[in-house]
């Protein structure tokens, strides 16, 4: 053998250890990308039950209805944030408030979103508000 030629290395499993290092890095965002990805839509399935909530409780035009009307409304508020949140929302939480005073109606839904990571707890809360439909006779000409 001479002097002047050099050794070749052998790069064989190069690229393994290489992805070793890069992949716990690329599954790791992955998952941060799909737990954000259910906290968005948790939230977004939040909002939309309050909205659905604001619209019934809008129909209480004085304390009184308001009473009878609002238990039926956080039941129906929840179970629509079950039905469309599936799995994404769990336990979803409607608390509804009148201000007689002001005309305005606000429902406010919280609930924990679904999560990748065990013992990460995530919750949400979503709000929403409106003026109470309150329909007046003519007042003349």
């Amino acid at each position: 053998m001479s002097l002047g030629r050099s050794r070749r290395r052998d790069d064989s499993g190069a690229s393994a250890l290489e992805l070793s290092f890069i992949a716990p890095g690329l599954i790791f965002l992955i998952f941060f990308c799909i737990q954000g990805a259910l906290f968005f839509y948790g939230r977004s399935v939040a909002l939309q039950a309050a909205r659905e909530g604001v619209s019934q409780l809008r129909l209480a035009s004085d304390q009184a209805t308001y009473d009878d009307i609002s238990p039926g409304v956080v039941s129906n508020t929840e179970q629509f944030a079950i039905d469309v949140g599936r799995e994404a929302l769990l336990d979803p939480v409607a608390s509804p408030s009148y201000d007689d005073n002001a005309g305005r109606v606000q429902m406010t839904v919280t609930g924990r979103v679904i999560t990748l990571v065990p013992g990460l707890d995530l919750t949400v809360t979503q709000s929403a508000q409106g003026p109470v439909e309150r329909f007046e006779g003519d007042t003349g000409p």
